[in-house]
């Protein structure tokens, strides 16, 4: 086959990808009418390109949250704020890794005698730059460097040893039905955070309203609060809300 026609193919196959959120070895084979090592050696060079991400038998999109930003954007920063809003002084948190989250740090400068847990360099940096910078513990683990945070069952069970009034967690999508869902296959650590806290926050832009992704991350039944952006239709509030789920619009 010539290389304009893999470009071809590898360019339909990132498409599918954006539209359906996933694609598998198999499936693409037929579609395409070639052999599955083809297509492993397209998603191979696709991976190495940045263009997408392995995952059991097929591949993934790049989240949203791993595309590089020189800073967050306005509506991240809205939510950030918002979210920070939640947070007394001396309060214990944990933060889960992802740029929407990472964008309440700077408004953490104002908190005093804050307990910070995280998993993510990206967070435990931007908390040391902090003029009060809180108390910092850091997860440990199986680093994933797709995601730029510690994962795995190291990491749990430290998670498990403590105890927080406020979990600040992310979303690559939001499923009015069943939860927060997200591309990371290594779910537990967020769930483990889920449980040692006494309240959930969940972070998440409302463009990511009715973004359903196949791995289910966190059940509306373990999330107390969504902050997300005014953008959000009245219509989604109110299914969220008949999930027992307190919405927060940050203005922009």
């Amino acid at each position: 086959m010539s290389k304009r026609n893999t470009l071809q193919r590898r360019h339909r196959i990132l498409e599918q990808l954006n539209e359906a959120g996933e694609a598998s070895v198999e499936q693409l084979a037929r579609q395409f009418e070639t052999s599955e090592v083809t297509i492993r050696k397209d998603l191979t060079a696709m991976e190495s390109a940045g263009l997408l991400l392995r995952r059991h038998g097929g591949a993934i999109p790049v989240p949203r949250e791993m595309v590089a930003e020189e800073a967050p954007s306005e509506v991240k920063r809205a939510i950030g704020r918002a979210a920070a809003a939640l947070i007394p002084d001396h309060h214990r948190i944990v933060i889960d890794y992802g740029r929407t989250t990472a964008a309440m740090i700077p408004e953490l400068d104002r908190k005093r005698g804050l307990v910070v847990m995280t998993n993510s360099l990206h967070v435990a940096n931007a908390l040391r730059e902090l003029e009060n910078e809180p108390t910092l513990l850091m997860t440990g683990g199986t680093w994933d460097p797709h995601f730029e945070a510690f994962q795995g069952r190291v990491a749990e069970q430290v998670l498990r040893g403590y105890d927080f009034d406020r979990a600040f967690i992310g979303a690559d999508g939001i499923d009015l039905e069943r939860g927060t869902c997200t591309f990371n296959e290594q779910i537990g650590l967020s769930r483990v955070m889920a449980d040692v806290a006494r309240e959930v926050v969940v972070l998440a832009e409302s463009s990511k309203v009715g973004r359903r992704i196949p791995n289910l991350e966190l059940p509306w039944g373990q999330v107390d609060t969504l902050v997300t952006d005014s953008g959000l239709q009245e219509e989604a509030q109110r299914k969220l809300e008949s999930q027992g789920v307190r919405v927060i619009r940050a203005p922009l």
